[in-house]
């Protein structure tokens, strides 16, 4: 049977949720007040009454080009996600329905492996890097964000897979189904909220990667958060530039999550409830 919750109750969670969740968005709300704000104003300290200028977003679109960095991430978020999956669903696969007694340390050996801190290979994944010639190249970032996220997406892929009874799997074996129609026409079609909330998480997780697509790009494949620090220069900070750039950076994935939130949610509670 369901619980009464009673009216106050509501009331309560309701009060604490809309809290809660105003406290994770204040930070992108200050920025987008700080970005309409002249630079004066923005250095004078906390302040939630802005002038209403729209001279940064001018002057930060006429010193920096936006569209090229903006094409930048969307290839390689894009990218590495399609990557990702290419090698995630495969791996997820077998860890899931055909394990081994090395399955569980496998699965924890790649989950270790993002505690490790980044600047910690910085070095060596510099060189090797210099040696092959992919710095500042969208195939040499590519390959780096897929690497950096591959953990979790076989991690959530394998999730959503043990959710699916193994009987079925084997019903299309006996049908004569191939491998490959057994992950492509029967497996993903039955795991797609999965695949969907993985594939919306990587894309995030790579447009938000700034330390590794500053450290390994100049120009040419310099994405949105390069775009950003670009704005950082030895005379100061100009914060309400800077806030202009991060907005314009932030509102294609804010608008990405916004629309796509159902299908996270539902990708990420898949199996949750039975």
């Amino acid at each position: 049977m369901a619980r009464n919750v009673t009216t106050r109750r509501k009331i309560i969670f309701t009060a604490i949720a809309w809290t809660i969740a105003f406290v994770i968005f204040f930070p992108i709300l200050y920025t987008l007040i700080t970005s309409v704000k002249t630079e004066s104003e923005a250095i004078q300290g906390f302040d939630l009454i802005p002038t209403f200028t729209f001279e940064n977003y001018v002057t930060v679109q006429t010193q920096r080009d936006y569209i090229k960095p903006f094409m930048n991430s969307v290839i390689l978020s894009v990218g590495s996600t399609i990557l990702a999956l290419f090698v995630g669903i495969p791996a997820a696969w077998a860890m899931a329905f055909s394990p081994t007694k090395r399955t569980k340390d496998i699965l924890m050996w790649m989950l270790s492996t993002k505690m490790m801190p980044a600047v910690a290979v910085l070095v060596p994944i510099y060189l090797l890097f210099r040696d092959f010639g992919l710095l500042d190249t969208r195939i040499g970032l590519t390959i780096m964000l897929t690497l950096i996220n591959l953990p979790i997406v076989i991690w959530m892929l394998y999730t959503y897979f043990r959710e699916i009874p193994g009987e079925i799997l084997e019903a299309a074996r006996m049908d004569g189904a191939s491998l490959y129609n057994e992950i492509v026409y029967v497996l993903a079609p039955m795991a797609l909220p999965g695949i969907a909330s993985t594939l919306l998480l990587n894309i995030i997780l790579a447009w938000n990667e700034a330390f590794w697509t500053i450290r390994l790009t100049t120009t040419n494949a310099a994405p949105l958060t390069a775009f950003i620090a670009s704005f950082s220069s030895p005379q100061g900070l100009f914060w309400a530039k800077l806030s202009a750039a991060s907005t314009m950076a932030i509102a294609p994935i804010v608008i990405l999550g916004w629309f796509s939130q159902k299908q996270l949610v539902r990708g990420l509670t898949f199996g949750a409830v039975k």
